[in-house]
């Protein structure tokens, strides 16, 4: 009987925004696996116990990045992880944007500003600012160039915290066309899933935001599932790779566009696709025997 560990956060108080995580704890279980889901920063789990540590929703890494890689590596090096440390530590830092582009993958136009570099920011056009390592809209706002101010505040708070901020041409097609999440299991297209705009003119960078506003399921065009393919073969070491989201956006010129290639712990939207659940769970089950 395998033993399969699914990573996830610790909510405290409050119930824990990843949906499915009971239901994959209970199809794997189902399915012949001894199945629970541990918080990855829990100092009591044994985490060289398990066949396999699947990271599933740890959706506070990205403010504990130094944390989290340690603790990447330290399960790494007892048992099997998926993803594997190496893509992990690759796809933490949002500046792989540059490495993809530089490997021809369409993307969206990405400029990084570290700590200590000034804030030298777009006077034409709408932008993005958001951090190279965040999930879920935190830290991220839409800028007009009469707004320099509260974007420079934005980047000094960033820069006081040890954020390098990217900056980004809003992608106005996304207003119409939304952002498409192509995700991958186990080595091909898992389903498809389309998302409206998160980012509202004049939203405070600090605010919460909605992560998946107007989710629906979503098929993918041929010139959609290209671009993704494309992205994925541009990952330095896929060897292990059980899963990866490739979200798109439309360019000014029609075509899709990389926004976010998404390999650390992506949403699933099993609970928008639940015919996708059993695939999942072989999947996982393939992957723990291989351990």
């Amino acid at each position: 009987m395998p033993r399969v560990a699914l990573a996830t956060y610790d909510p405290g108080t409050e119930p824990s925004k990843d949906s499915d995580l009971p239901v994959l704890v209970r199809a794997l279980t189902d399915a012949g696996a001894e199945a629970e889901a541990r918080h990855w920063d829990d100092p009591d789990a044994d985490w060289g116990a398990y066949d396999l540590v699947v990271i599933r929703s740890t959706w506070d890494y990205s403010w504990r990045a130094e944390e989290f890689g340690a603790w990447v590596e330290r399960v790494g090096a007892v048992t099997r992880l998926a993803n594997p440390p190496a893509v992990v530590r690759w796809n933490s830092d949002k500046r792989y944007l540059g490495e993809l582009a530089a490997a021809g993958v369409p993307t969206v136009s990405t400029r990084y500003i570290a700590p200590g570099e000034p804030a030298d920011l777009p006077v034409d056009h709408e932008y993005v600012i958001k951090p190279t390592s965040g999930a879920g809209a935190r830290f991220a706002a839409r800028y007009a160039p009469a707004e320099h101010e509260t974007a420079a505040r934005q980047l000094a708070r960033m820069h006081a915290e040890g954020f390098t901020a990217m900056v980004q041409p809003y992608v106005r097609d996304i207003d119409v066309s939304g952002e498409r999440a192509l995700q991958f299991f186990g080595g091909g297209l898992l389903h498809a899933s389309r998302k409206g705009a998160v980012l509202a003119p004049g939203t405070p960078y600090d605010a919460d935001k909605v992560a998946h506003p107007d989710l629906e399921p979503w098929l993918p065009t041929d010139a959609e599932l290209a671009v993704a393919e494309k992205a994925l073969t541009a990952v330095p070491d896929t060897r292990g790779l059980l899963y990866a989201r490739v979200d798109l956006v439309d360019g000014e010129d029609g075509r899709p566009r990389v926004m976010e290639l998404e390999l650390v712990e992506p949403n699933l939207f099993l609970f928008l696709h639940p015919a996708s659940l059993p695939r999942v769970t072989q999947a996982i089950l393939a992957a723990a025997a291989e351990a």
